[in-house]
């Protein structure tokens, strides 16, 4: 077990300094992107108000004062009962999904061996892709309200059900992402005291001994109340689902405003509601994925999991509401082709790494070549995965770029997921090469050998 800091340590992100500046720099950017994809355009002059140069205030509580003050920076500080009420909502959806999690039928699926060599696998309830439905149905035909019923005799409330007003989270979206940054950053705090307890299996790569680096990378491997598993929770219930709402909620009040839909947003809630489906139908995938079977849960994957994806991946739909470029239907049916082509990729290698790892035996893919490694494990040489070592990110990032088209090519603000995936795509894939070259050795650069290109067969 992992208990004490390595001698001489791995950094990763550019160590303590760069994940300091990375944890002051993402929710900037998070509350930036909720205020560029309302305006349409990147813009830098209105984000903190004006004020005396005057003033004889010192630097810091000057600078303080600017903040709070802003609309962008911190929404509806000037109003703390609304930020009071968004806290209460987010943290209201958080508790509804852990009850969901809790209360629906579950598949208890084993994860991946610990890496403390003791063979042991946790285990894990699935059922996200239930309580997915569950939630469309609730927020859809079952959001409850008292109505007055008038009669003769006398006047009755009743309680009736309908759908929840989506619209709502339009309105409040720029606070709720502030207060959903301030839970993140207290859940991040939580699982970084937590993990001083002793007996706990610690992640390799946030046990550095520097307490900004550990509290970003996430010391505590499985942080777990009982049978709550909170790494896997969060990878795709809270966030994942509500990115999908918020979405929804952008297209509720495009309708409101334009008294129709237009074809972008459509698309927009198809391509990333079939995505956000997938993911949750293909729950069992990510046990095996870096995030669950390596990474700690630390401030790196509950902001990303809790306030990055929900709030940045809906920007195209929050862009459409106020900017749409109703582009032709010529150009619709392109954009479908090429989300089309990205989720083919995407689904087909991640399906077939999956498959091979249940049953290399089983007729789907017992025809594929592999290199058969000193550790035991098999490597795909063919197949999706004879074209490129990450080819499933090369269909992930088309998907991508198809959400950003739909917005069409007017302003660059759509496009940041574009761009921000491809960075984060080749980041990952050195990751991933680094610690499969400490894993497997020479049998990694065999491997490599083979299956020389990283994304683009033929070209990188």
């Amino acid at each position: 077990m992992p208990d004490e800091p390595k001698q001489t340590f791995d950094y990763e992100f550019g160590g303590p300094f760069g994940t300091l500046v990375t944890m002051i720099f993402l929710p900037l950017v998070t509350l930036l992107l909720t205020y560029w994809a309302s305006i349409g355009e990147v813009e830098f002059t209105n984000i903190l108000p004006s004020t005396d140069s005057c003033s004889s205030q010192d630097t810091f509580s000057f600078l303080l004062d600017k903040i709070i003050g802003s609309d962008v920076l911190c929404p509806s500080c000037s109003d703390p009962q609304t930020v009071v009420f968004c806290a209460f909502v987010v943290l209201s959806w958080f508790g509804f999904q852990v009850v969901l999690e809790r209360i629906l039928p579950v598949e208890i699926v084993l994860g991946a061996p610990l890496p403390d060599g003791s063979g042991k696998r946790l285990p894990y309830r699935i059922n996200g892709h239930l309580a997915f439905w569950v939630t469309l149905l609730l927020l859809n035909v079952g959001w409850p309200r008292w109505v007055e019923i008038h009669n003769s005799s006398e006047d009755t409330s009743v309680l009736v059900f309908g759908r929840a007003p989506l619209t709502w989270l339009y309105d409040n979206h720029s606070t709720l992402a502030f207060v959903t940054i301030l839970w993140t950053i207290l859940l991040s705090t939580y699982m970084y005291l937590r993990s001083f307890r002793q007996g706990l299996l610690l992640a390799a790569g946030g046990n550095s001994g520097n307490p900004l680096y550990d509290f970003f990378m996430g010391r505590e491997l499985n942080p777990r109340w009982g049978a709550f598993d909170w790494k896997e929770f969060c990878e795709l219930r809270p966030g994942l689902i509500g990115w999908m709402i918020l979405n929804m909620a952008m297209l509720s009040k495009q309708h409101e405003r334009l008294g129709y839909v237009t074809g972008s947003m459509i698309l927009i809630n198809i391509f990333q509601g079939l995505y956000v489906w997938d993911a949750l139908y293909q729950e069992r995938a990510i046990l095996t994925t870096m995030d669950i079977t390596t990474d700690g849960f630390g401030f790196m994957l509950v902001f990303g999991d809790l306030a990055w994806v929900p709030f940045t991946y809906s920007l195209q739909a929050r862009f459409l509401v106020d900017h749409d470029p109703h582009l032709h239907w010529s150009m619709l049916a392109a954009i479908v082709v090429v989300n089309i082509l990205g989720f083919l990729i995407f689904r087909g290698a991640n399906g077939q790494k999956d498959a091979f790892r249940r049953d290399p035996n089983s007729p789907e893919v017992s025809h594929l070549s592999f290199l058969q490694t000193k550790r035991g494990t098999k490597l795909l040489t063919s197949g999706w995965w004879g074209l490129a070592r990450k080819i499933n990110y090369t269909g992930d990032w088309i998907m991508g770029l198809s959400w950003c088209m739909v917005c069409g090519f007017e302003s660059i603000v759509p496009y940041y997921y574009a761009i921000y995936f491809a960075i984060l795509l080749v980041h990952r894939s050195i990751r991933d090469d680094h610690m499969c070259q400490e894993k497997y050795g020479e049998d990694w650069d065999k491997y490599k050998s083979i299956v020389p290109y990283r994304f683009i067969p033929g070209l990188f």
